[in-house]
């Protein structure tokens, strides 16, 4: 079992940056691949980000935020990150982080295993 405990989230306006982290209990954090997703209002959730188990591992991103999102991890720490720069108004959601028993990689949202309560990101135009 994983606890993951997200935080970072808040009003930005259209242009800026925020960094998400996603702490994690679990001194196997390093076993998971962890994902990013993001659920706004009347929408399904969907995937932002994934990255593999080690840190400085592969990645992967939804096209919508392709070269704008970075997404980290730090094993020692526990933790992963999501770094959001260039924000636009239809990034505003609740942000997820999940992680993954599997190494296989998805970006369904059904295939994670373990999440987090969400953190909240308003971006202003």
């Amino acid at each position: 079992q994983v606890h993951l405990v997200e935080s970072g989230g808040g009003l930005v306006q259209a242009g800026g940056s925020l960094r998400l982290s996603c702490a994690a209990s679990e001194s196997t954090f390093s076993r998971y691949p962890m994902g990013w997703f993001r659920q706004a209002p009347r929408k399904e959730r969907e995937f932002v980000a994934r990255i593999s188990r080690w840190s400085g591992g592969s990645t992967y991103y939804a096209d919508s935020v392709k070269g704008r999102f970075t997404i980290s991890r730090d094993n020692a720490k526990n933790t992963v990150y999501l770094q959001m720069n260039s924000l636009k108004y239809e990034d505003t959601a609740l942000y997820y982080c999940a992680a993954d028993e599997s190494t296989e990689v998805s970006t369904t949202w059904g295939d994670y295993d373990y999440w987090g309560q969400g953190t909240q990101v308003t971006v202003s135009s």
